[in-house]
């Protein structure tokens, strides 16, 4: 109970008191309260753990709002968990509440009209990135030690990248959407964003019922993204990338560079495909959004089926291109953020496609990814269903970030 009570005094504690939109701490320190009376059990990996929650989610008692007043105000208590809920509480995890989150988590910043922007807790001036922004500002302030956020098009990568966080973001089909307001089904993932590389294999475990086995660093085959992708990239995220591949080298690993132009083309394939997907969604609804949100949703409305057929043919010949890089290496390494910070206050509309332009790639493939920590963070890629593989090659590599 002490974890949980240094957890909980920390709530909120980012300039803009907002890592969470909805808290209970009666409620919370009588989940604690139970467990305690029960003791550990074992499937209990989470046992005692304070676990923050993403805001599309479903937790009996709590409204969902997926960052928005017109939800919150439609939506009723939930009377069930969603899947992702009840996973945490059958793993021992004290739920700290629902956390700020970009609206219908369509967003890569951390912004957020109905609800304020989203601060970091560690720098008042810089945004979490998002959209899963609460997540990562509850564990960068250390109200949860670990929190599940989404990824479709960036969404758990960014904000960990920016926050100096790592994240997991799950293969494509793993885990159930059961209780989970979607963005686009063709690309939502679920994941976790939490400090330590190596805490990733019990949180998975606990998750999605993963079990990665310790594997040795050396040999592992990685390619390393270079080429004309890169040269958006701010001189701190190359040197990121560098300060990795020299750990990856000391270690033992095989790296070779390799280019992916066709990466260029990730973004335009993926923008049409999401916006079709989320207006579904949201039909009769997009005046109640925040203008740009609204803009993207209408024209995702707009497309004809012709368009959107070309361009799920396009999508399909990029993953082809994309898993053929695989049958060279097993680990894909490249940036996962242009730039090192977001400004708050600053007009952020041209670092959406910036950001999307590194993350998109991987969600057109499936891919699971891993964020390796730093200023910022990069991007750790592997084939589509080879999720234990990345996260033993990851395990391994935060016993290595341990003892620099």
């Amino acid at each position: 109970m002490q974890v949980l009570e240094s957890a909980l005094t920390r709530l909120n504690g980012n300039a803009t008191k907002n890592s969470y939109l909805k808290i209970d701490e009666v409620w919370t320190r009588e989940q604690g309260a139970t467990l305690m009376q029960r003791g550990p059990g074992p499937q209990h990996l989470l046992y005692g753990l304070p676990i923050a929650l993403k805001d599309c989610f479903d937790l009996e008692g709590f409204v969902t709002t997926s960052g928005s007043r017109f939800y919150e105000s439609h939506n009723a208590p939930a009377v069930s968990d969603s899947w992702v809920a009840e996973r945490l509480k059958a793993a021992g995890a004290v739920i700290t509440g629902k956390t700020h989150m970009q609206m219908l988590a369509y967003g890569i910043t951390g912004e957020n009209r109905d609800y304020g922007d989203c601060a970091q807790p560690a720098d008042s001036t810089s945004l979490t990135g998002g959209s899963s922004s609460g997540s990562a500002a509850a564990v960068q302030e250390g109200s949860a030690v670990a929190a599940i956020g989404t990824d479709t098009g960036g969404s758990i990568r960014a904000p960990a990248a920016l926050c100096g966080l790592t994240g997991y973001r799950s293969s494509w089909g793993t885990g159930d959407w059961r209780g989970g307001a979607h963005l686009a089904q063709s690309f939502d993932t679920i994941g976790w964003l939490c400090r330590d590389l190596r805490d990733l294999q019990r949180l998975a475990a606990a998750l999605f019922d993963l079990h990665p086995a310790a594997a040795p660093l050396e040999g592992q085959r990685v390619s390393v993204l270079s080429g004309i992708i890169l040269e958006d990239c701010e001189p701190s995220v190359l040197a990121s990338i560098d300060n990795w591949k020299e750990r990856l080298l000391r270690s033992g690993a095989l790296l070779h560079d390799m280019q992916a132009d066709f990466f260029g083309d990730a973004y335009s394939i993926y923008a049409p495909l999401q916006a079709v997907e989320a207006a579904r969604l949201h039909t009769g609804f997009f005046d109640e959004f925040e203008p740009a949100i609204a803009a993207r949703l209408r024209w995702g409305a707009s497309l004809k089926q012709d368009e959107v057929g070309e361009w799920r043919t396009k999508h399909r010949a990029f993953v082809h291109d994309l898993n053929t890089l695989f049958s060279d290496a097993e680990f894909l390494l490249m940036p996962a953020v242009p730039v090192p910070r977001l400004a708050i206050g600053e007009d952020q509309v041209a670092a959406r496609p910036r950001i999307l332009g590194l993350t998109s790639p991987g969600s057109l493939g499936g891919l699971p990814a891993v964020i390796l920590p730093g200023k910022p963070g990069v991007q750790l890629l592997a084939a589509r269903g080879n999720d234990t593989r990345l996260l033993q090659l990851a395990a391994q590599l935060g016993h290595l970030l341990a003892v620099e």
